[in-house]
């Protein structure tokens, strides 16, 4: 991606070191992140709210396993980042401190061009965009929809409406699974964001009240529609910044699609595949529907709400 020129956003909150990871408690719970794998994702998602994917609960789960959840993202070796992004050097438009790295800078300038495409979006509708704070933290967190680790992965929490992120997690996405590239970091951003649109719409809380009456199996339909739709925004905010992109660069989202897809990543889990317990899409519907925000532009293309099920 071709970032040189792009601001940076001021609205990043830099919470590393902050600590004081804790399960209890949390306001708001992100809606239609429920369900999945078992009864240890009935566990882990209420509380951290809605995340990027399914691949911070691989993490999660293999943590389970070996008795020590919250240690084993906290000591593994230092990330490096794996994403092109020029020195950090002056702050730009973020607080003094807030941008550390070259990896703070690139965070910092792809919510920027969230908040501008967005912004134009909401404007051509007669509506302000109220954009969503980015906290970068390491090891653990605090939101209002309860307490996280890196191994959650990112997660928006819609209480306060905040994206949360531990750029680690950059590392582990061209690492552990396979999708490296400056834009496959990006459309991990964009993804949260798209949760935030969602919640700013109210489509995040109709589908929570929803999912209340809904038995497990719809409940698990409901939320990969909402995280279809995240994808499919994510596609958007892609179509309204090709004039940054280079060549190949989409084709490193549709590998991170690949990558996360429900279908995937149980399969290496697991050795099978359970459609019904699906909570975000199989690979193909993931790459889909990221693939048709991209070729539209148009947020409204993303109604993954009204067709048949089977046909998403």
């Amino acid at each position: 991606m071709r970032l040189d020129d792009q601001r940076e956003s001021s609205n990043i909150e830099n919470r590393r070191g902050e600590g004081g990871f804790g399960w209890g408690g949390g306001g708001q719970q992100a809606g239609g992140m429920g369900g999945g794998l078992g009864s240890l994702l009935g566990i882990f998602l209420p509380l951290i709210g809605s995340r990027f994917g399914i691949v911070g609960i691989v993490v999660v789960i293999g943590a389970v396993l070996l008795f020590n959840c919250m240690g084993s993202m906290q000591t593994a070796a230092p990330p490096t980042p794996q994403v092109t992004a020029e020195s950090a050097g002056a702050p730009g438009t973020a607080s003094p401190g807030q941008i550390q790295n070259s990896t703070d800078s690139f965070v910092a300038k792809v919510l920027a061009t969230t908040e501008d495409s967005w912004g134009k979006i909401f404007a051509a509708s007669g509506q302000r965009y109220p954009a969503p704070k980015l906290v970068l933290f390491d090891g653990s967190i605090r939101s209002a929809c309860g307490g996280a680790s890196a191994a959650s992965g990112p997660f928006y929490c819609p209480a306060d409406q905040k994206v949360y992120l531990d750029t680690a997690f950059f590392t582990q996405l061209s690492r552990q699974f396979g999708a490296p590239g400056d834009f496959a970091a990006a459309y991990v951003i964009a993804h949260e964001v798209g949760h935030h649109v969602q919640t700013v719409t109210g489509t995040s809380q109709k589908v929570a009240q929803a999912q209340q009456r809904a038995g497990k199996t719809e409940s698990n339909q409901l939320s990969v529609r909402l995280e279809l739709q995240a994808d499919c925004y994510a596609g958007v905010w892609a179509a309204h910044n090709r004039n940054l992109l280079d060549s190949g660069d989409f084709a490193e989202g549709v590998r991170a699609a690949q990558a996360i897809g429900d279908d995937t990543l149980q399969h290496q889990m697991q050795g099978r595949v359970v459609p019904d317990s699906f909570t975000h899409g199989s690979a193909d519907q993931r790459i889909r529907w990221l693939t048709k925000g991209f070729e539209s532009g148009d947020p409204n293309i993303c109604d993954t709400f009204s067709q048949p099920f089977a046909q998403l």
